[in-house]
């Protein structure tokens, strides 16, 4: 067997027996109460799902298994000393909530490889079958759904299985999607934006690297940012749109390509994964209004107050959660500066970080001014010559597999039912208050 599914059954068990203990004695204990307002304005803080692979802190940021990224960066296996944690060692820890070993990690990757190579050819038929201008993510999704051909989960559930190892065909068909991921997004990048000119996968390389790589991108510092960038994307809690979207679907026991597939969907929507691509159009507009490519403080000040009167966002600032500056940013904006800080979007993006926050703290109405981590992703990935901002929701979603995909192996390993909240016309609510 697998090593590391065998340490995932002797992490997992014991809790999953916990979880089936908690409902059968404790159903009926009141945890919350929940406002009118609460379920009116999208659940926000209501506790209504059960995550084990992270937890957003409104003053740490996000937590992996209980590690802030600041302790990922010193803690995970890593290509170089002095270079980025691999999304492998994030994905073991989501998984088993350990730190792996370096074996451990070289091990995924080289699963991952193996894995990678059995993408069937319809997939491929089936992008080519779509319009060359069909937008990125209409192209990924249906590629996701295309695989599901090969899901191992269906198979196993047709012939027939107790529901207590649904968890095992689930493992196996998420290993499989992880690996091919990063094959797809490359074939769609390379389609839409450079010809079609293909590039053939490195076995040898990482799973981050592999995918700077294929698409064209063989700088090493190109592949610390991608294994950067996946790491960092990897997981937000359980309720964001794609994370829930997943387990949702998930919870009808669809398979993972079926799962991941509606979380992709809810990824591309633009209050979700397309806010990068926000920001970029922002940053190009406020240089053509202004009328500079290197615009002064004082004038991203001015252009910054002016498009709070008119009643607009400034895209990248604010969180709903956070009340600091997101730390995803800060190590994004660290690698710049380590890197490229003499690049034009990355000069912009400091002297944006210097101006805007008290902007926005001036008007009273801001709880939290600081940048989030779209503030400054796509900047990063257009200094270094991926400008292409339509692939950018793309590549968060090669790297949100990891978190979303690690959880629906514990929905099942939990045993976790179909979700099914109970709603309310309009009048009850009005009702309630008469």
């Amino acid at each position: 067997m697998d090593y590391i599914k065998q340490k995932l059954i002797d992490v997992a068990i014991p809790k999953a027996n916990k979880v089936r203990e908690l409902v059968k004695e404790h159903g009926d204990k009141v945890i919350q109460e929940v406002t009118m307002g609460q379920v009116l304005t999208g659940m926000k803080g209501v506790v209504g799902l059960m995550t084990c692979t992270s937890k957003l802190d409104p003053e740490e940021g996000i937590r992996f298994r209980g590690y802030s990224i600041p302790e990922l960066k010193e803690k995970l296996p890593k290509m170089h000393d002095d270079g980025e944690p691999l999304p492998e060692g994030v994905f073991y820890l989501m998984l088993t909530g350990e730190i792996p070993s370096d074996d451990d990690v070289k091990y995924i990757s080289e699963q991952w490889a193996l894995r990678a190579q059995g993408i069937p050819t319809h997939v491929y038929d089936v992008i080519e079958a779509l319009p060359k201008d069909a937008h990125p993510m209409i192209q990924f999704n249906t590629a996701i759904l295309a695989m599901s051909t090969e899901s191992q989960f269906r198979k196993a559930y047709l012939v027939g299985m107790d529901k207590k190892d649904y968890w095992d065909p689930t493992y196996e068909g998420v290993m499989d999607l992880i690996a091919r991921l990063p094959i797809i997004a490359a074939y769609i990048y390379r389609r839409v934006f450079h010809q079609g000119r293909h590039i053939q996968a490195d076995p040898s390389l990482d799973w981050a690297g592999n995918l700077a790589h294929m698409m064209g991108h063989d700088s090493e510092e190109l592949r610390r940012l991608m294994r950067l960038y996946m790491l960092i994307h990897s997981d937000h809690e359980g309720g964001n749109v794609s994370a829930h979207a997943t387990h949702l679907v998930g919870s009808a026991l669809s398979n993972p390509y079926y799962s991941f597939a509606a979380g992709m969907n809810g990824l591309a929507g633009p209050l979700h994964g397309m806010a990068n691509q926000d920001v970029m159009h922002w940053l190009n507009k406020l240089k053509r209004e202004i009328g500079s490519e290197d615009p002064s403080e004082e004038q991203i000040k001015a252009y910054a107050e002016d498009t709070i009167r008119k009643g607009r966002v400034i895209p990248g600032y604010g969180h709903a959660v956070l009340r600091k500056t997101d730390p995803r940013f800060q190590v994004q904006l660290d690698f710049a500066n380590k890197y490229i800080p003499d690049a034009p979007y990355i000069k912009l993006v400091n002297r944006i970080y210097n101006v805007v926050p008290g902007v926005l703290t001036a008007t009273g109405k801001v709880k939290n001014p600081w940048p989030n981590v779209d503030a400054i992703s796509g900047s990063l990935l257009t200094s270094y010559g991926i400008a292409e901002y339509p692939i950018y929701t793309v590549l968060f979603g090669v790297s949100r597999a990891l978190g979303v995909l690690t959880q629906l192996i514990w929905d099942r390993l939990y045993g976790l039912p179909i979700e099914r909240p109970k709603s309310q016309n309009l009048q009850w609510f009005i009702d309630q208050v008469d």
